[in-house]
């Protein structure tokens, strides 16, 4: 009978998981927190009813709906699942009703702490999260009745059946298990669909940009040469203008560059470097560049031989770019600092600036072809220098606040000379994450 009960119950804790995956789809038209709520707090009720009672002990999940509220859709659900088990119990009512109560409240506790650091881990210490605050539940649970039979000056003497009490942990873990890993495949899922349906616009805008930019990049360039052998001929008033038009033209075919740099980066010289060394030609580079917008440029590097092997052209002009857009969104007498730090296999540079900053929706933005948070630009470089990181099994982590500041973080892959050539030629690039 209490195999039949807790398999029924267990059935019950599924269903809102089931039920919410249908959601996710329709974001735009479900408040996902609070219908999750109503489902969870509806499966604790219902846990609740179909309880199996025996030893003097009320054998059900009702704890399960509430650890998974809380952890996968939020404090908002969790505090609905919450009421929904302090009122389904204060109607029934019973001299264990205020031990209940107690116990979902400590129950919640650890959840709550847990959600602070919970979507910073991977998918398995999610799940192994799940099951720890399933193992604290049952402690209360075993605490609470200690204390009851104690305060009623019972000797604390209960004949549980072993295979029983068993039996209860395994569905309930099981539970807490299957359920968290059903969440974990919507998750991975919708991330999945994400990233599919970014890889192919970027597919298409590269090999749209690819053929228009090598397409106009001739004919450019022949008008180029013939203003260039006008200019040496031309001694009146219109010389000046043959400047103006080449340093238009000049620009123009850098666009270009960077648009056929964006479709396939092309590394041409394989070197091994030291990151450092790198670094240290930037900030010299970018100094001047600093100071004429009222900027500090500081630069904290590390002091190891950390090497890289790839373009070094291509790898600096993606960091220049990274830098100059700390500058530009940082104001006069604002900071921008170049923090490096490294191991034996991934050096990290870091980006900071105490600029402007951006909003969430900005953020996930970051990377896309011709989106710019600039009043003047093509949104080119950002895109161009995240797909050079890319191309090298680099990662990009973007970090910003509104008002505070923004920080990226570049993780960039050491090795062996070999094994980075074979990587770079041979491989797929990894995908650039952006937070």
């Amino acid at each position: 009978m209490l195999a039949e009960k807790l398999l029924l119950q267990l059935l019950i804790v599924l269903a809102p998981v089931l039920l919410c995956s249908s959601l996710f789809d329709h974001k735009k038209k479900w408040n996902i927190p609070i219908i999750s709520g109503i489902m969870h707090s509806l499966a604790a009720i219902a846990c609740i009813i179909f309880n199996y009672s025996n030893y003097g002990i009320i054998w059900d999940l009702r704890y399960a709906p509430l650890i998974l509220a809380i952890l996968y859709a939020g404090p908002a659900a969790g505090g609905m699942v919450i009421t929904s088990i302090i009122g389904a119990r204060l109607i029934m009512g019973g001299g264990t009703v205020y031990f209940a109560i107690v116990g979902c409240l400590l129950t919640a506790i650890v959840p709550f702490l847990l959600r602070k650091c919970y979507w910073n881990t991977s998918s398995n210490r999610r799940v192994r999260f799940t099951l720890l605050s399933g193992g604290w539940s049952i402690v209360l649970c075993y605490l609470s009745l200690l204390t009851y039979h104690y305060l009623n000056g019972n000797t604390f003497k209960i004949f549980i059946n072993i295979p029983d009490l068993l039996l209860f942990a395994l569905i309930y873990t099981g539970s807490l298990t299957l359920a968290a890993k059903l969440y974990e495949g919507q998750i991975e899922k919708a991330k999945m669909k994400e990233e599919i349906l970014k890889a192919e616009k970027l597919n298409t805008l590269s090999e749209l940009a690819a053929s228009i930019a090598h397409e106009v990049r001739n004919p450019l360039t022949v008008v180029k040469g013939f203003l260039q052998l006008m200019q040496q001929d031309e001694k009146g008033k219109n010389y000046e203008y043959f400047g103006l038009v080449l340093s238009e033209l000049g620009r123009a075919e850098a666009i270009i560059s960077d648009y056929l740099n964006f479709a396939k980066p092309k590394f041409e010289k394989l070197e091994e470097f030291a990151l450092k060394d790198i670094l240290k030609e930037i900030v010299m580079l970018l100094e001047p560049y600093a100071v004429k917008q009222g900027v500090r440029l500081e630069s904290e590097l590390d002091t190891s031989d950390f090497c890289l092997y790839t373009d070094r052209n291509q790898l600096k002009q993606a960091l220049v770019n990274l830098v100059k857009n700390a500058i530009e969104a940082t104001s006069e007498e604002g900071v921008v600092t170049i923090h490096t730090k490294s191991d034996r296999t991934h050096g990290s540079v870091l980006i900071t600036d105490n600029g402007k900053g951006m909003t969430p929706e900005q953020l996930s933005r970051i990377g896309t072809l011709f989106y710019t948070t600039k009043d003047k630009g093509t949104g080119l470089g950002t895109s161009v220098s995240l797909r050079i990181i890319e191309t090298i099994k680099g990662r990009v982590f973007y970090q910003s606040e509104t008002g505070l500041g923004t920080t990226v973080t570049i993780v960039l892959p050491g090795g062996k000379k070999e094994e980075l050539v074979s990587s770079i030629n041979n491989e797929e690039p990894t995908v650039v994450k952006i937070m």
